[in-house]
């Protein structure tokens, strides 16, 4: 990993910067495949400072920062599930401008080491998102087709995937 960056983990003081990055990647990640409006819908939903700390405070998810020079430039978020073992991955983002240089694999490994013990670790991902090729590049299968209704007439297309651990460390 290059000298200058790092990975932390993510603190409530965190909230604005990565709302602020995810203002940045996702009409990158999203926008051919989302109209403008439902992107700025789901933007609110996920990335408000208030839906950002009840992720953190209230559904107990474990974020990450990684820093350029202390400059944010990607997030990620986990939390176990129900079934012992089982954990999901719920946000996993560079700027694009820093995709392509292993940063999206560096990330999975700190996961990886950060839930060790683990059987297994699932995601959800957008059926058009090119991200899909990294996830089975890394290891994941797709396990089932998932859409879920999240207001104002939207869904999320989703395939749903996992990887068993600890084959992937």
């Amino acid at each position: 990993m290059n000298p200058s960056l790092s990975i932390r983990m993510a603190e409530l003081d965190d909230i604005n910067a990565i709302g602020f990055l995810a203002q940045q990647i996702w009409p990158e990640a999203y926008g051919d495949i989302l109209s403008r409006e439902q992107l700025e819908y789901m933007l609110g939903l996920f990335y408000s400072p208030a839906a950002l700390r009840r992720q953190m405070l209230e559904d107990k998810h474990s974020f990450l920062v990684v820093e350029d020079d202390e400059e944010p430039i990607g997030f990620a978020s986990w939390s176990p599930l129900a079934d012992p073992g089982v954990y999901k991955l719920h946000k996993l983002y560079v700027l694009p401008r820093n995709q392509g240089k292993g940063m999206g694999k560096t990330i999975l490994h700190f996961i990886f080491e950060d839930i060790e013990g683990a059987r297994v670790l699932q995601l959800n991902v957008n059926r058009q998102n090119k991200a899909l090729l990294f996830y089975e590049k890394m290891g994941f299968s797709i396990i089932r087709e998932e859409d879920i209704d999240i207001g104002n007439n939207w869904w999320m297309n989703d395939y749903v995937m996992e990887i068993r651990l600890p084959s992937a460390l």
